[in-house]
């Protein structure tokens, strides 16, 4: 099942910051000053570790406190906001509950409109024909893929981001956590669940 909104679809023109950052970015590769592997091991951190907190921040927020969660699913912009996060792209974020019989998962479809305010850096995979693609098109074998099995069972819905409007996924809470608090639940949150690609795993049992 796919749902979202069309219209409003475009490659957002890069500023001139990140174009100047990348000249100067293949300057020094060229003269040897800095390796591709560290640049790819910056951007992996700010792809998957540090870019993420926020929206993990936004997630163990809601799932501690009911009033929040329903200002946040009511107007995701304005609830995220309440936190400190927000961004100059002038984009509503509107935030999908997963819960046991329905789950979110979240594309662009013509370029890579991403909500940056909570999920810092877009994944190249995001950002690839192939995932823009096949996740409308066979959005349960690209699950299969992330290693998501969904069962027929589960009503799934794919939310097609743009220039407007951008999609965070709000992820189930996983058993066992009921006893920790906000900054232990925030750890356990993915930017995959966040997309909609993963669910949050439960916490290892401790000895």
């Amino acid at each position: 099942m796919s749902e979202g909104h069309s219209g409003g679809h475009h490659p957002e023109p890069q500023p001139y910051a990140a174009l100047r950052t990348k000249a100067i970015e293949s300057l020094l590769i060229e003269k040897g000053l800095l390796s591709t592997d560290a640049i790819d091991a910056r951007v992996r951190a700010y792809e998957q570790d540090i870019g993420p907190l926020n929206g993990a921040k936004v997630v163990a927020r809601a799932w501690t406190d009911a009033a929040y969660k329903e200002r946040l699913l009511d107007d995701g912009t304005s609830a995220i906001a309440e936190l400190g996060f927000f961004g100059a792209q002038g984009a509503e974020i509107v935030v999908l509950e997963n819960a046991p019989a329905v789950h979110n998962m979240v594309v662009c479809t013509l370029c890579s409109c991403y909500p940056w305010p909570v999920l810092g850096l877009p994944p190249r995979w995001y950002k690839s024909d192939a995932y823009r693609a096949r996740a409308v098109i066979e959005p349960r074998a690209v699950l299969q893929e992330f290693g998501l099995a969904l069962d027929e069972s589960v009503e799934l819905r794919v939310w097609d981001s743009n220039s407007d409007i951008r999609y965070m996924v709000l992820p189930e809470r996983p058993e066992g956590t009921d006893d920790m608090d906000a900054d232990a639940l925030a750890a356990l949150v993915t930017r995959d669940s966040m997309i909609g690609v993963a669910k949050v795993a439960a916490p290892s049992p401790t000895a």
